[in-house]
């Protein structure tokens, strides 16, 4: 069995964004993590939020897939990197906006613009868009293999988000349920890099 810890962007996701979508799909197999910072993102906030979030699911007795999207993907890395022996079976990693990009929300986020890119410790898959305004493909494509993650453009998704109008995403749900088996090794076949 897999349990969920959803990783919103700055805000949370809205009741038409496809992580609230997938998050009542999966009932109480997915808990989402509740930073006191939503607005005005704290790194810190952010990664005890997802350690949170984490420790809840795990009780579960199940593998734990991190489902991340936006600066969310910033904060799953950086807990990631911080707790390298967990157990997480993977991370789904949507979206990443380029810090050193020019519509990244410097002021906002402050504390997400020198997070240091590095190897995860787990299978994770990182999904762009073509057309996303906070990240150009190169860049993703960038963080995806500095990551060690397998990396997928999506088309032109924009931000991949509410905006973008994809509704469930059953495009993401493949490609998430792609490498979900009962294990890590199940996860790594399928998302990492050749």
């Amino acid at each position: 069995m897999v349990a969920y810890v959803i990783i919103p962007g700055i805000d949370g996701s809205d009741g038409q964004h496809w992580q609230t979508l997938w998050e009542r799909q999966w009932g109480t197999s997915a808990v989402r993590i509740s930073p006191a910072s939503w607005s005005a993102p704290d790194l810190n906030d952010w990664v005890d939020a997802v350690q949170e979030a984490y420790d809840d699911a795990a009780q579960q007795d199940r593998h734990v897939v991190l489902v991340a999207h936006s600066l969310g993907c910033w904060a799953a890395a950086t807990w990631l990197s911080k707790n390298p022996s967990s157990s997480a079976a993977g991370a789904f990693l949507v979206a990443p906006p380029d810090p050193n990009g020019p519509a990244f929300p410097r002021q906002a986020a402050a504390t997400f613009t020198e997070v240091p890119v590095q190897p995860l410790p787990c299978p994770a898959l990182v999904v762009g868009s073509t057309n996303d305004p906070y990240c150009t493909p190169e860049a993703a494509a960038g963080f995806a293999a500095t990551w060690g993650a397998r990396w997928h453009l999506a088309g032109a998704c924009g931000h991949i988000n509410s905006a973008s109008g994809l509704g469930t995403w059953q495009y993401g749900r493949e490609l998430l349920n792609s490498g979900l088996g009962t294990d890590r090794t199940a996860l790594k076949a399928a998302w990492q890099t050749d």
